[in-house]
């Protein structure tokens, strides 16, 4: 409208809710109307999905303006991808939109990111390429990041690496490189986009123009979408509907728009619409068009039925279709499209369809019109080879996986669904499907025998449906043979069974059957042998008569044994004889826990020998007989112990003979017989009379002791009743005598009587409290007689308290170093030691001994020195002294040693001086006799080196250097180490 003419207040609304927008403040909000020249421009600013809908234009009270506004669907062209960062490092993600969007919303780890320090948000000039910057990466960065645009929306990972070169401690500097990007060329991308938009708003562009310029349909005829709408209808779209976030969207109302003739009666032309509509009766379209699916060559007939005998005009793409047009008649000549009109039903008929004939007919009949899509196409199809290929059997074993792939050309509107024996397979437990644009897959994870079966996949479209079909074999071993088993024959010698094969042969033929045999009372199964799989009958020639046998077999194939199919009952070979009765049992014997029986055998075992006998015993007042054996563990003697009794109950006890067949009558009841002992005077079992207990000990003396009645138990202490702190603990058959803390003085001869009715019995039992014996006193040495030295000691001070001490002497000489025994158990306080050399020194040490141990021992004097020793006659000869101090001397050498490497070394040598030379060991010159890889000692002279395990570096020349203070000796030798 012109901006001098009077205008009323201008609202709009969306969906019928009124849109706030400012004339003021410009691009600072979302809604906004500016005018421009002569014209009213209303902007939306950063469209979203939710910005669809109806818009309309209201002045005053009259409307002026309706639209619907669509925003197309946005995708992503190239999505954002993993970013892989260095700590300190920026990281890039970048995505391309299918359509221009001025802002879409970026998260990360599911919280919103904005502008800012640390993010940085790029929109390119074009508004398809994004750009998220993620700066100065840190460890606590790593996460997932998405973007969402609209109703689309992916997501990567930012997965953010230390600084290897970084320093411990101190903080890596910021780098200046980036992480990250899609690793194409975006502008490449997104210009091919735009040039995509712009051709297909320019193809927009001619169909509102070819709309405009069509004829119109009859007026007030709004179900008519098919015929081109009038220039002025409201329902038609002014512009093409911009792509979403193209920047602010104009709606440009013509307001200065002429008024068309009768405009000025359009307020009563309105008042009588509700008028017309209640009160018109005109015939109207009856049967409506609806969405036809023609195959490629076939025909294809579109119906209108119609009230009354009325014309009509049929349209495809909103052209009209008839004899006088020239677009029509070319339609006709090339495409065999006939329309007919029999009364009240009108035809357009297409005699063989192409896919030039797809599109929307409609048919127009005054103020009503109907409308329906016709599609041309085929129904899918297999590729030749895929298909044979699809149709070999997929053969597995049982817990495996099978999977199926069937290849087929993309098609749109194609579904691909999956059938087991009919059943449509659907994802979970183990099953997973999965279409892609050119294929589709099936797995079954875990197979198992019942999902065997055929397995078809069927491909549909709106033209048809296609199938194709593979069979699934799960191999798996057999199911048991059918059964029951059947009995053919049975003698003394020959029992013949029969089965039927399995129902389930898992897959493969059964090869064959394996039987196996168990006899009655037995708990082994043994193998017979195994027939044929045509076979399935068998003969056990290996029975005995009168015996009971259990059958089960098994079926057999490539994958293992089936479950086994058994007999019910036990087969009898023969007839069953059974053996006569024994003679009644007969008591030998009874005590509290034990019954002694005995038997006579049957008088008649009816000609099958007795391998045993089947024992059963009842308790008096009760009728229930108890086994006291089982069936299949007989009896082979004619006797046996009862230990199964309670003391003091009666029993009376039955036998039965056990033969091949099972077990005979049972022969008569043996008397009652009561589980008690018999009377028995008191005696003791396995007594001790003499214990030794250690000083501070508790002391504890056990007997044990049978007599019936319980005998009474009296305990003495040398013949005296023992002390009251004496404790007398006395039990069936157990008596003891516990003295808490045992001291010499309770050292005594302890007796224990037992008397009942039937006698008395007594024992005698020394206990000795004693503890380890004091040393001897001093030890004296003389030499009365050449070669003999006397050895005398004072008595141990606990001689007199302890009549079973004695005493040890041990000796050691200068020669041989070590102790040894030279007399032991002495009762005397003396011994003689013979043998006595001169010039050799001798030690003597006396223990003290008894029942707990060995005393400290009393060490004698050096023997061998000038004093205690006999004067031996010079003859006249003057004495003259002796020195034995010499240099050292290599007495034995060292020998050469090759070992392997990793070999154990001993080397030896002899080496002797006076005084006794120190021994220094030599490998290579350089000392070793400190160094813990070689263990050297010195015995007497013997030096000796070892080595656990010889290296390598221990090859050379190995020296041994004695020294003292009268010179020195060495020798030496090759130590040579072969790999």
């Amino acid at each position: 409208m012109k901006q001098d003419d009077p205008v009323g207040r201008l609202i709009y609304l969306m969906d019928g809710v009124m849109v706030p927008y400012t004339k003021e403040l410009g691009d600072s909000m979302k809604h906004s109307l500016k005018l421009v020249g002569k014209r009213y421009i209303f902007s939306v600013r950063d469209l979203m999905p939710d910005d669809a809908g109806l818009y309309q234009l209201d002045v005053g009270d009259v409307n002026v303006f309706t639209t619907d506004f669509k925003i197309p669907t946005v995708d992503f062209l190239v999505k954002i991808q993993e970013v892989k960062a260095t700590e300190r490092e920026d990281a890039v993600f970048e995505c391309v939109l299918s359509n221009p969007f001025s802002k879409i919303l970026w998260f990360g780890k599911n919280l919103p990111l904005e502008q800012g320090e640390k993010y940085d948000i790029q929109v390119s000039e074009d508004k398809l390429i994004h750009k998220l910057v993620v700066k100065d990466c840190l460890i606590v960065d790593k996460g997932i990041y998405s973007v969402c645009a609209g109703i689309k929306s992916c997501n990567a990972w930012l997965v953010v690496e230390a600084d290897k070169d970084a320093q411990k401690g101190k903080k890596t500097a910021r780098k200046t490189t980036r992480a990250g990007g899609s690793g194409m060329d975006l502008q490449k991308v997104a210009q091919e986009q735009q040039t995509k938009l712009a051709k297909e708003r320019e193809e927009r562009k001619e169909q509102i123009k070819a709309t405009s310029t069509a004829p119109p349909p009859p007026p007030e005829s709004p179900a008519a979408p098919l015929a081109p709408p009038p220039p002025e209808s409201p329902a038609a779209p002014l512009a093409p509907p911009p792509p979403p976030g193209a920047g602010p969207t104009e709606v440009e109302p013509e307001a200065t728009r002429e008024p068309q003739p009768g405009a000025a009666s359009e307020a009563a032309a309105a008042e009588q619409q509700p008028v017309v509509e209640v009160a018109t009766a005109e015939p109207g379209i009856t049967g409506k068009l609806s969405d036809v699916y023609v195959l490629r060559g076939h025909p294809a007939e579109l119906t209108v039925e119609v009230s009354a005998d009325l014309s009509g005009t049929w349209f495809k793409d909103g052209e009209p279709v008839g004899p006088t047009n020239q677009h029509q008649q070319n339609l006709n000549s090339g495409a065999g499209v006939t329309m007919t009109k029999d009364g009240t039903r009108h035809k357009l008929r297409i005699q063989s369809c192409k896919d030039d004939d797809s599109g929307v007919y409609g048919f127009v009949s005054g103020d009503q019109s109907t409308q329906g899509k016709v599609a041309v196409g085929g129904a899918p199809e297999f590729d030749p080879d895929d298909l044979h290929k699809f149709s070999k059997p997929v053969i597995i074993r049982v817990g495996q996986n099978a999977a199926f792939k069937m290849p087929f050309p993309p098609q749109g509107n194609l579904v691909a669904r999956w059938f087991r024996d009919g059943t449509e397979i659907k994802d979970g437990g183990g099953v997973k499907t999965a279409r892609e644009p050119n294929h589709s897959r099936l797995l079954l994870r875990d197979c198992l025998r019942t999902d065997s079966g055929e397995i078809t996949i069927q491909l549909k479209n709106p033209f048809g449906a296609v199938e194709a079909t593979s069979q699934l074999i799960v191999l798996d071993r057999p199911g048991p043979p059918d059964g029951p088993v059947e009995t053919v024959e049975t003698t003394s010698s020959v029992i013949e069974i029969k089965w039927n094969p399995p129902k389930d042969d898992g897959g493969s033929a059964v090869t064959n059957y394996i039987i196996e045999r168990q006899q009655a009372g037995q708990a082994l199964w043994t193998k017979l042998g195994d027939v044929s799989a045509d076979k399935t009958s068998f003969r056990d020639r290996n029975v005995t008569h009168g015996k009971k046998y259990k059958y089960r077999i098994y079926g057999e194939n490539p994958e293992g044994l089936s479950d086994s199919l058994q007999t019910t009952d036990s087969i009898t070979a023969g007839i069953m004889i059974l053996s006569g009765p024994p003679g009644a049992p007969a008591v030998v014997g009874a005590s509290k826990t034990c019954i002694d029986l005995t038997w006579s055998p049957p008088e008649n075992d009816r000609g099958v020998p007795i391998i045993g006998y089947h024992l059963e015993k009842r308790k008096k007042d009760t009728d229930l007989w108890i086994a006291l054996n089982p069936l299949n563990e007989p009896i082979e003697d004619v006797k046996c112990a009862v230990r199964e009794v309670t003391e003091g109950a009666e029993y009376e006890f039955r036998v039965s003979a056990v033969n091949e067949s099972g077990a005979g009558d049972p022969s008569p009841p043996s008397s009652m017989v009561c589980a008690k002992n018999p009377n028995m005077r008191p005696c003791f079992k396995d007594p001790e009379d003499f214990i030794v207990v250690r000083a501070g000990n508790s002391a504890r003396v056990k007997v044990c002791y049978e007599g019936e009645p319980p005998p009474q138990i009296t305990w003495f202490k040398d013949d005296e009743p023992v002390s009251a702190w004496i404790n007398v603990i006395n039990s069936e058959g157990l008596a003891q005598l516990v003295i808490p803390s045992s001291k010499r003085s309770d050292s005594a001869v302890y007796t224990i009587k037992a008397k009942n009715s039937m006698g008395e019995a007594s024992l005698a039992i020394e206990v000795r409290v004693t503890d380890e014996p004091k040393a001897p006193g001093p030890v004296e040495l003389e030499q009365t007689v050449y070669g003999r030295v006397v050895v005398s000691w004072a008595p141990s001070l606990d001689q007199e308290l302890d009549d079973r001490l004695y005493y040890v002497v041990s000796q050691r000489d200068s020669a041989t170093r070590t102790w040894k025994n030279v007399a032991d158990r002495l009762f005397t306080n003396t011994y003689t030691v013979n043998n006595i050399l001169p010039g050799v020194q001798y030690h003597f040490r006396i223990f003290a001994k008894n029942d707990v141990g060995l005393s400290d021992p009393a060490q004698s004097p050096t023997w061998g020195v000038n004093s205690n020793r006999v004067p031996i006659p010079s003859k006249g000869l003057k004495p003259s002294g002796v020195s034995f101090e010499r240099p050292p001397s290599i007495l034995v050498p060292l020998k050469v040693h090759a070992p392997p490497k990793g070999y154990q070394l001993y080397m030896t040598c002899a080496v002797r001086g006076c005084p006794t030379p120190s021994v220094s060991w030599y490998l290579n010159d350089v000392c070793i006799n400190f160094d813990n890889n070689y263990y050297i000692t010195n015995s007497f002279g013997v030096c000796s080196m070892y080595i656990l395990r010889v290296r390598s570096k221990d090859s050379g020349v190995c020296k041994v250097v004695a020294v003292n203070s009268f010179g020195q000796a060495q020798c030496s030798t090759e130590l040579a180490v072969r790999d």
